[in-house]
């Protein structure tokens, strides 16, 4: 008896700080149900809120890049420098330390401008926190190849700065530039990430042999044109010169989609997930190409398809395969209810991007939509991958 006794005492206790992916995607998830109702209440229902002089589309811009996304993109990279490198990152107290950082940060932004210097405090001290703790590793293992995607940390975290120093009034264009730049270097994170994993998704994710592959001359060519469009946008606003560059962008992103096709995809939710997100960043390219020529399309318009349809689908999509692939289970056989969250989520894309083309008499009517298909779909999210997140691994392997 007491032999069974010591042999239970001794089984290690389960904690989900054990890697990054577990604490931070089940935060993004019920973070992104919390942030959109306010955003609701706020924009739809015309709420009170106590920001002061910061406009409440700049809060719902900045908690939903530098809140909901970046929790995805700490869990996410946490996790994947861990299997690039074979060091160990973050996990139990420092990991829980950098989680308490971005849950109070979350939460000083929600209780309003007399919390936003804690705030600031809290956000930056995250993110370079974050920064540091994914650059180690990398140059400890001397993997060059990945100092471009450790490096859009530190700009993530510099463009931060810039939001708050433009908050306290310190900097002109500071809010600004900080959601932009904010924006444009998280959609480079998802373009880089996007044309190294997913040749990889595909190939493993459907039936049969297929080899997808890359182009490096187009990747090159995408590189330079993105950065000269995100400079643009961010510090010059010169309208015609982003539609200009978009158009090349968008035919990039065409011929990149068609070489990652096989349809196979469609079979596998979640690689479909992935490959539709793709599609409407591509589409917002060709938005922001028609920004000139079709006055109904405003910036808006493209940066939605960026944001809700790339970024939205992307995260929901990619949350769930890495949960599942890291807890053991088969990526090939996802719970029906994450496609039912996917398509709740390809609905919101369509309300917020297109129905207010063809229906601008009843513009906040689409937005609510599309806001309701976003919680309903994150929160389905978070109900399917809540168990899942929370214990440890079922095949008994190591995290």
């Amino acid at each position: 008896m007491s032999s069974q006794t010591d042999h239970l005492e001794e089984k290690p206790h389960f904690n989900i700080f054990v890697l990054g992916f577990r604490p931070f995607f089940l935060a993004s998830g019920i973070f992104s149900v919390v942030s959109m109702v306010v955003w609701m209440l706020m924009y739809v229902f015309e709420v009170q809120t106590s920001l002061g002089h910061l406009p409440g589309l700049y809060w719902h811009a900045h908690e939903m890049l530098y809140g909901f996304t970046m929790a995805v993109v700490t869990g996410f990279l946490l996790t994947a420098v861990k299997n690039w490198t074979g060091i160990q990152t973050l996990q139990n107290k420092p990991l829980l330390i950098l989680f308490l950082m971005w849950l109070g940060a979350r939460l000083c932004m929600l209780f309003g401008v007399e919390f936003f210097l804690p705030a600031a405090i809290l956000d930056i001290s995250f993110n370079v926190f974050l920064f540091i703790a994914v650059v180690l590793p990398v140059i400890k293992a001397r993997q060059r190849r990945q100092i471009g995607i450790v490096s859009k940390v530190f700009l993530l975290a510099l463009f931060n700065s810039f939001f708050y120093l433009g908050v306290f009034g310190l900097i002109d264009q500071g809010l600004y530039w900080g959601i932009y730049g904010g924006l444009f270097v998280l959609l480079g994170l998802v373009l880089t990430m996007g044309r190294r994993v997913m040749p990889f998704f595909i190939e493993k994710g459907v039936d049969g042999p297929v080899q997808i592959k890359n182009s490096a001359f187009l990747d090159n060519a995408n590189l330079f044109i993105f950065v000269a469009f995100s400079i643009n946008e961010v510090f010059f606003m010169d309208v015609a010169f982003s539609s200009y560059l978009a158009i090349p962008l968008f035919l990039i992103a065409c011929i990149r989609l068609f070489n990652w096709h096989t349809k196979g995809i469609w079979s596998r939710p979640l690689l479909w997930g992935l490959y539709v997100s793709f599609i409407f960043i591509t589409l917002g390219f060709l938005l922001f190409a028609l920004i000139p020529y079709i006055s109904v399309i405003t910036r808006s318009v493209p940066l939605h398809a960026f944001t809700l349809g790339g970024f939205g689908l992307l995260t929901l999509s990619m949350m769930s395969r890495v949960t599942i692939g890291h807890t053991g289970r088969s990526v090939k056989q996802p719970s029906v209810w994450v496609q039912v969250a996917q398509w709740l989520l390809l609905m919101g894309c369509v309300s917020r991007v297109f129905l207010p083309l063809f229906m601008n008499d009843f513009y906040i009517e689409t937005v609510f939509l599309s806001q309701c298909f976003w919680i309903t779909g994150f929160a389905l999210f978070v109900l399917i991958n809540y168990p899942m997140l929370t214990t440890a691994r079922i095949d008994g392997g190591a995290e």
